[in-house]
């Protein structure tokens, strides 16, 4: 149960200091603007607000669920045979559940849910991207953020500096992402602003479900292809 309450509370989290951020970032740069610079400029501040989240919660819950708060983790891990389908089952469970308290949190804070950062292609894009890229985007993102938690979290050695590992990787991959589809790479992120605001930003939810969890299952299977042999032995015995 104490892993459960820990993912819940670490996705509400990321929701609330991540898609907040967009929300007020957008807010105070006035959008897009015509040069281009506020959306760069938002770019940086929304993707290092993810990444730190992540860092934050990496090192407050990691020792009680791994902070894995996003499904596509969790599967990752499922498909990697580092994850029992039980303990899937409830983490994914527990992280929909923050991603929806997030939200809810979000829109009594900004008394609005016009706008709660969610992801979007089309019109809902920065820069107009289509349904087809939209999913590329998202499943080489996630493969490359779920392929950077595998390997960091495959030693014990590496425990002191994994939090911040995943959370410059988070940070990365929001950069590129953003202009294309506000970056998602998590289902639970995605699916709270996408119930609240509704619309448009609810009929394209699927996106952001479906290629979150593909780059994750190629991440893992690529990972137990190339993973070290000491893990593989260890794994054996």
């Amino acid at each position: 149960m104490k892993k459960l309450v820990a993912e819940f509370i670490g996705t509400m989290v990321l929701v609330i200091f991540g898609c907040g951020s967009a929300v007020a970032a957008n807010t105070l740069m006035g959008g897009v603007g015509a040069n281009g610079s506020p959306l760069a400029f938002t770019t940086l501040l929304i993707a290092f607000a993810f990444g730190l989240s992540i860092v934050a919660m990496a090192y407050s819950i990691g020792n009680v669920s791994g902070c894995h708060i996003n499904p596509a983790v969790s599967f990752g891990f499922l498909v990697a045979g580092k994850m029992s389908i039980t303990d899937f089952i409830g983490y994914v469970i527990a992280q929909l559940m923050g991603g929806i308290a997030g939200a809810a949190i979000l829109w009594g804070v900004f008394g609005s849910n016009t706008a709660l950062g969610a992801n979007g292609y089309g019109d809902a894009s920065a820069i107009g991207a289509n349904v087809t890229t939209a999913l590329i985007v998202e499943v080489i993102l996630t493969f490359v953020f779920v392929l950077a938690i595998l390997g960091v979290t495959s030693k014990t050695s590496n425990a002191g500096v994994a939090g911040i590992v995943i959370g410059l990787t988070l940070t990365l991959v929001h950069i590129f992402g953003i202009p294309f589809t506000g970056t998602s790479v998590n289902p639970a992120r995605s699916l709270g602003p996408a119930i609240f605001q509704g619309g448009e930003a609810l009929s394209q939810l699927w996106v952001f479900i479906v290629a979150p969890l593909v780059g994750a299952a190629i991440a893992a299977i690529v990972w137990r292809i190339i993973k070290p042999a000491d893990e593989k032995t260890a794994k054996a015995k």
